[in-house]
């Protein structure tokens, strides 16, 4: 789905509940967002973001994952945002250009972080993780961009990444895309790359061929004994959450408590009266 012209509007499609599951139980209730951004600088805070593109993947029916939708527009740069003219002149952009058809980042990135929170929802996945090349730089100005937007609707997960030229130096021996995408024996278009639409498809299929290398390798799924070892820990870690709110209510609670007793009370008028 490209979103270069218009804004997506994902309540008018129902989105279909992932089969038993699979995104949940593989990626530990995250679901998997690969994301590209291309940016008119290197500080989120005070760059312009100037296109986003994402990519979700699901299972097919031969327990493979797979490219599922694409996402992608380009941005209008944000008010008062600094662009770096070294930045504009590599990517060969200009960001007020008509033709380029781009959307604001509320336009784009609110109906974008609904849709996303649906299908992992669909999942069963808590929330999303941003997968992506040196993900932490892409992560940056996801973050940076849905602050200035709706922090409280940003689907993904506030720090954590998959970071797709580690899982590539681990499985390939390669950190650098072109050459990981084209020793895995896929092809890698260098006319289309450094543009986010391109980079996150040919990322996603990237990262579903190193997942789907591992699973042919015998790395997935577990064996019984680690997952009951994980299953474990997952249920310990549960209790000490619960355990830790349990305590953290009921010391609010026994502030409330003694700050409304009658000797408080009490305190309160003598302490005025004294004044």
């Amino acid at each position: 789905m490209d979103s270069s012209q218009t804004p997506l509007k994902p309540e008018e499609a129902p989105i279909a509940a992932e089969p038993q599951n699979a995104i949940s139980e593989r990626f530990r209730g995250f679901f998997p967002v690969i994301v590209d951004v291309e940016t008119a600088g290197f500080n989120p805070a005070t760059d312009a973001l100037i296109e986003l593109a994402a990519c979700t993947v699901t299972f097919n029916d031969q327990g493979q994952l797979v490219r599922d939708e694409s996402f992608h527009a380009n941005i209008l740069p944000f008010a008062g945002a600094n662009m770096e003219k070294s930045n504009l002149d590599f990517l060969g952009v200009d960001p007020y250009d008509v033709n380029r058809h781009a959307l604001t980042e509320e336009a784009f990135l609110k109906p974008l972080f609904k849709t996303l929170s649906k299908k992992a929802k669909a999942a069963n996945c808590t929330r999303c993780i941003l997968v992506g090349q040196n993900g932490h730089f892409d992560h940056s100005f996801v973050m940076a961009a849905a602050q200035r937007v709706d922090p409280k609707k940003c689907p993904f997960h506030p720090f954590s990444v998959i970071d797709l030229a580690t899982l590539s130096m681990v499985l390939l021996g390669q950190s650098v895309l072109r050459v990981a995408v084209e020793t895995a024996g896929l092809e890698f278009d260098t006319a289309r790359a450094h543009g986010a639409e391109y980079d996150a498809e040919i990322e996603t299929d990237l990262f579903c061929w190193l997942m789907n290398r591992y699973q042919e390798l015998g790395g997935w799924p577990l064996s019984p004994e680690m997952q009951e070892r994980a299953r474990i820990a997952n249920e310990t870690k549960k209790l000490n959450f619960a355990k830790k709110e349990y305590q953290d209510h009921k010391k609010q609670d026994d502030a409330e408590k003694l700050e409304n007793s009658p000797f408080a009370i009490l305190k309160t008028l003598v302490h005025c009266d004294n004044n």
